[in-house]
């Protein structure tokens, strides 16, 4: 069956939900949730309250969880990285075999950065990169579009520091962590600052606040940055981290592995998902009430940002601990109660918890920092996780992330098209 091929019986009608849920081996609530994660498409029929789905939308995704669940060619189940930097198990995760939600909450995302590079906890560690590779970076990000994404700034400083560095292809372990050490304190440093006050020195957290925020930094809101970089510095082999590990596999350099994850992490499924939950954040406490944002977003055939994981069957941990930090900050009141609105909303008909995303949409809308923020808060702190990638892929055999293709095309001979 080719992909949106009519199911046998069913061509010119919609697919009820129960007829949706049957065909895909589910209850009707999982159905839901497909939907709130972007897998499947609902439509309501005039007249009526009930969702109807495209047969051969809904045949693809049954044959695509059927190949997952057997692990056949082209599903990815075929495709393991042996690693030891991040485990995910259990609604749980870890770096390096320590509770990753225990280590982010007492130790600082320079800390955590060192613990996932080495293995080793460095107390007070902090990054200060040379003065001359700064201000490379920040001419050349200056020279872009105020228009541009924060990604784009982020990768173009990255591009800048390594054209600056002639040390760039020493891939010993030794000179790809001094690179790192100078790299993620760059990116944060060539920003620009939300008021002319560049605040450069201190733990990372101090002078990327300045960056996302003209308001004055409070020492607990510090402390939910700080923490919020620490959890989201690795996440196992996640879309942008593969990447970066196919182009270290390939030895490219730590600065060009790690604009391969800024690449990936461009895509909206992937970086941005906390600048739609921004969004929707403030929707629901500008009119009071999730309900309409929540209905708006499902007729627009979205899904809601910020609910739900593949890898965890309850709420994110990652969302938990910062939810319980915000908690402590008295402006982020209104965007908690809002998240939970969203949450309780939803619930009715999918179950789906919330996630990373829409914690980092609370702290960013209740810090009056833009959409874009999280977006920069997540590129910024996976930055140490793919260089934990690459360092981890350069001890491993050159070129080993070459798949093979599994064909489906017509088979040769052809005659020449004419």
């Amino acid at each position: 069956m080719r992909d949106h091929e009519p199911v046998a019986g069913l061509a010119g009608r919609r697919l009820t939900t129960k007829e949706t849920a049957e065909l895909l081996g589910v209850k009707p609530e999982t159905v839901y949730a497909y939907v709130s994660r972007g897998l499947l498409s609902s439509r309501r029929e005039p007249g009526s309250r009930a969702s109807t789905f495209e047969p051969g939308e809904v045949a693809t995704l049954a044959r695509r969880n059927r190949r997952e669940a057997a692990g056949s060619p082209g599903s990815g189940g075929d495709l393991s990285v042996r690693t030891h930097i991040t485990l995910i198990e259990q609604d749980r995760y870890y770096f390096r075999g320590v509770d990753a939600v225990e280590l982010a909450t007492h130790r600082s995302y320079e800390e955590v950065a060192e613990w996932l590079w080495t293995g080793r906890l460095t107390p007070g560690i902090t990054f200060s990169p040379p003065r001359s590779t700064v201000e490379i970076a920040r001419r050349a990000v200056d020279s872009l579009s105020e228009h541009c994404s924060p990604v784009d700034r982020l990768r173009v400083a990255a591009i800048a520091a390594a054209a600056e560095d002639p040390l760039r292809f020493d891939l010993s372990e030794a000179a790809v962590l001094n690179t790192a050490r100078i790299l993620i304190p760059t990116l944060v440093t060539a920003l620009p600052p939300v008021l002319n006050d560049r605040q450069d020195d201190g733990p990372l957290a101090r002078p990327l606040w300045g960056r996302l925020t003209g308001r004055p930094a409070d020492e607990a809101s510090l402390h939910v940055l700080d923490t919020a970089l620490a959890l989201l510095a690795d996440h196992d082999l996640a879309a942008s981290t593969l990447a970066v590990r196919v182009a270290a596999s390939a030895r490219a350099h730590a600065y060009a592995a790690v604009s391969a994850g800024f690449g990936v992490l461009e895509g909206p499924l992937h970086g941005a998902a906390s600048g739609l939950a921004h969004r929707m954040l403030l929707d629901v406490i500008d009119q009071g009430t999730a309900v309409p944002v929540i209905a708006g977003e499902l007729r627009a055939g979205r899904r809601i940002a910020g609910l739900g994981h593949r890898l965890y069957q309850g709420e994110d941990p990652r969302a938990r601990a910062l939810f319980g930090l915000l908690e402590q900050v008295p402006a982020a009141e209104p965007a908690l109660l809002a998240a939970r609105d969203i949450v309780a909303t939803t619930a009715r008909h999918a179950p789906l918890h919330a996630n990373v995303d829409l914690a980092l949409a609370v702290f960013t809308t209740s810090c009056g920092m833009p959409a874009t923020a999280g977006e920069t808060i997540f590129a910024v702190a996976r930055t140490a996780g793919w260089i934990a990638h690459a360092l981890e892929e350069y001890g491993e055999r050159p070129l080993r992330m070459r798949p093979s293709g599994h064909y489906v095309g017509p088979r040769p001979p052809q005659p020449v098209p004419t």
